[in-house]
């Protein structure tokens, strides 16, 4: 039996995070500045500071020609997994062994310089590879035909559109012959065509042709198509590996929250008016993280107001992975006596596969009175109905939410 193309033993990455408190007035900015230099002077640092485990403890194997998907929800550690393992980062703890070489397409312009044409840039990341300029010569037109960018193959790829970019990044990655092929999310920034051909990509180097992949990505569809086995990833630490039904059954089941846990108040916002909960369900009532295109669904916002507004508004935002809002929702403005509310904002998901921070705003008036970004929604499926992609990131919805407000 052969050796495994990816050892990974007891692998954990920590991070430091420090806080700094900010402050609005003369008398506490100079009580705080005292603090940060007794602090300095007694234990050489002048921060709060508070560890973070990015990972914890993983450990896991790949066999070569191995096609497995890395599963798991915003934050479980799927991207600085792939990070260690392109080695753009050091782990903190733990053991990886890699037997050949890597490509690795985490973002756009992994491994690009923006100041060099596509054509430089090929023959640059061939040479990171270790490939020789002929080895490079003999893929070239490969690698353009299959990225499509004949035309801007001399243009520096600063110019390039995203979907251009990952085009090429993409080819250079598949077509340089890397004994391991790492895929993170990045692939969503192309079209749905260009998708399809990736997945067909990936498939062809690792049947055909005996390489491995690590495919991450938050369209479930994509990864049980293209997968035979399956890393769930939770809070840091891995939850389960086997085949990619089982894992995707036991993500899909543990994925929704019971509950949504919202930040208390501060003291200013409860004389106004604070959002109270929070709820993403299905329209039967069942809590919903993980959802299918085409799926329809509700969120439920409550809300206090301490005393009567005019033109009160609720708004519901989603917002990308990249920090683009593709898509808000605003309640109609009513005159409100105070008092306890809900408002339901009801919809068929047409967005792209991916994962999206749920934003609720209050205001009155058109002034702001609270923001909170709340909650997570993971979208798998693909071909998006009513969702027309401008650029990266950043389309038209046709299907909008209704909106509906109730007294409690």
């Amino acid at each position: 039996m052969s050796l495994p193309s990816i050892e990974v033993s007891g692998l954990s990455k920590r991070y430091v995070l420090e806080h700094e408190s900010r402050h609005d007035n003369l008398r506490d900015s100079l009580h705080h500045t005292a603090r940060k230099l007794w602090r300095r002077a007694r234990w050489g640092t002048s921060f709060e500071k508070e560890e973070f485990w990015a990972l914890r403890d993983v450990s896991f194997s790949v066999q070569p020609g191995d096609v497995v998907g890395i599963i798991g929800r915003n934050g479980a550690g799927k991207s600085t997994l792939l990070k260690i393992l392109s080695r753009i980062t050091e782990p903190t703890a733990g053991r990886i062994t890699l037997r050949g070489r890597v490509a690795s397409l985490l973002e756009v312009g992994t491994g690009f310089h923006p100041e060099l044409s596509g054509r430089e840039n090929i023959y640059l990341n061939g040479a990171i590879l270790g490939m020789s300029r002929v080895e490079i010569r003999r893929k070239f037109d490969e690698i353009v035909a299959f990225a499509e960018v004949e035309r801007f193959l001399d243009t520096p790829v600063k110019r390039y559109s995203s979907g251009m970019y990952v085009r090429l990044a993409f080819a250079v990655a598949a077509h340089l012959e890397p004994e391991i092929l790492i895929v993170d999310e990045v692939l969503a920034v192309g079209d749905i065509a260009f998708q399809k051909k990736c997945l067909g990509k990936m498939q062809d180097v690792a049947r055909n042709e005996g390489r491995t992949v690590l495919f991450v990505s938050h369209n479930l569809n994509a990864v049980r198509q293209l997968c035979s086995t399956a890393l769930f990833l939770a809070n840091g630490c891995v939850q389960a590996a086997g085949p990619v039904g089982r894992m995707l059954d036991l993500y899909m089941q543990t994925a929704a929250p019971a509950s949504l846990s919202v930040p208390a108040p501060s003291d200013d916002l409860r004389q106004c008016a604070h959002v109270t909960s929070m709820a993403i369900e299905t329209m039967e009532g069942r809590p919903l993280a993980v959802a299918q295109v085409g799926q329809p669904w509700r969120a439920r916002v409550g809300f206090r107001l301490a005393r009567p507004y005019e033109k009160f508004v609720v708004a519901l935002g989603l917002v990308s992975t990249d920090g683009v809002a593709v898509q808000t929702a605003w309640m109609p403005p009513a005159d409100l006596a105070a008092g306890d509310y809900e408002a339901v904002f009801e919809q068929t998901l047409a967005l792209q596969a991916g994962g999206y921070t749920l934003v609720v705003g209050l205001s009155a008036n058109d002034q702001s009175i609270q923001q909170l970004e709340i909650a997570r929604l993971d979208i798998t499926g693909e071909n998006p109905c009513g969702y027309y992609p401008i650029t990266a990131g950043v389309g038209i919805v046709l299907n909008s939410m209704t909106t509906s407000r109730r007294k409690i």
